[in-house]
């Protein structure tokens, strides 16, 4: 590669998400789902061990919303236990717990 051609891709800016709350929520919940089978990302045959991560993930997610009660915009509280509430319910779902 020439130099010339390095440098303007080195010089790309990069896209940062905004920094708000919702940044640390949204991969807890994304993985989750993925590993719920409840999106299109990859699917695994290992349940057993999905389940136990994605129970991992709700607990590292309600253990955000402990640390951070009273702390947080009602729109921020209001998006982590939406995001909370749909995983438990997921996750409940496929451990055969309750069925929707």
């Amino acid at each position: 590669m020439s130099e010339n051609k390095k440098e303007k891709k080195d010089d790309a800016p990069h896209i940062l998400p905004p920094l708000e709350f919702s940044s640390l929520v949204l991969p807890f919940f994304t993985q989750g789902l993925i590993l719920l089978g409840q999106t299109e990302g990859e699917k695994e045959k290992k349940e057993d061990k999905n389940l136990d991560l994605v129970k991992r993930l709700i607990e590292l997610l309600d253990l955000l919303k402990e640390k951070t009660k009273g702390n947080l915009k009602t729109d921020e509280e209001q998006f982590l236990e939406s995001s909370l509430h749909q995983l438990k319910l997921a996750y409940m779902e496929k451990a055969k717990i309750i069925k929707l």
